[in-house]
């Protein structure tokens, strides 16, 4: 990979970044081309190098959101051996994405996804698809190797995994931090790791 794809790679991640942050503090309808520029000290031209639009701005903020939720799948998975613990793992690390980045909440659930351009809404199905995708892939695993109860569907499985933690998060996004949304997922995931384990 050549040093100016490198940097253009980089440039983009951190202007997706910045685009992110803006949309935590003040709101998906703030986000703008030229806001994000100030926010990393360039000037809007600069930003229009990579991002031709907010729109282009707000789908690179969804991809980032893609990549670190697979980056999480990986890292929940070294050094593990047990399914149950890499489920355990992947699920806490899920919750501090969002709590570090409250912004997700924002955009996943707004009307810019669900009433905007279909193509973003099917992009958006298409992050939530891939990573339920990778979560079946680790329960079927763990059947394989006998950790987890051979009856439990993965597919099933893997939407009940999200469903500990989407509630939650939208809990302890509307009460502006009051609901513990760490302590309810370690809790919930207790009760269902306990019913997914092969006996």
């Amino acid at each position: 990979m050549g040093t100016e794809k490198l940097d253009t790679e980089v440039r983009q991640e951190q202007l997706a970044q910045a685009a992110l942050s803006l949309i935590t503090t003040q709101g998906l309808k703030s986000l703008s081309v030229a806001r994000v520029a100030r926010r990393v000290g360039l000037v809007p031209s600069a930003v229009y190098r990579h991002f031709e639009s907010k729109d282009q701005l707000l789908d690179a903020v969804l991809e980032m959101i893609r990549e670190r939720l697979n980056a999480n799948v990986v890292q929940a998975s070294q050094g593990a051996t047990d399914a149950l613990q890499v489920l355990q793992r992947l699920v806490m690390a899920h919750v501090r994405l969002i709590r570090e980045n409250e912004g997700i909440l924002s955009v996943v659930f707004s009307d810019e996804v669900h009433n905007g351009r279909p193509e973003r809404k099917a992009l958006v199905h298409s992050i939530i698809q891939g990573y339920l995708k990778k979560v079946a892939q680790i329960v079927s695993r763990g059947q394989q190797q006998g950790q987890i109860r051979p009856d439990a569907d993965p597919g099933t499985v893997s939407v009940m995994f999200l469903g500990l933690i989407q509630p939650a998060a939208l809990l302890w996004h509307l009460s502006e931090g009051g609901f513990d949304v760490t302590r309810h997922v370690e809790r919930a995931w207790d009760l269902l790791s306990k019913s997914l384990r092969a006996s």
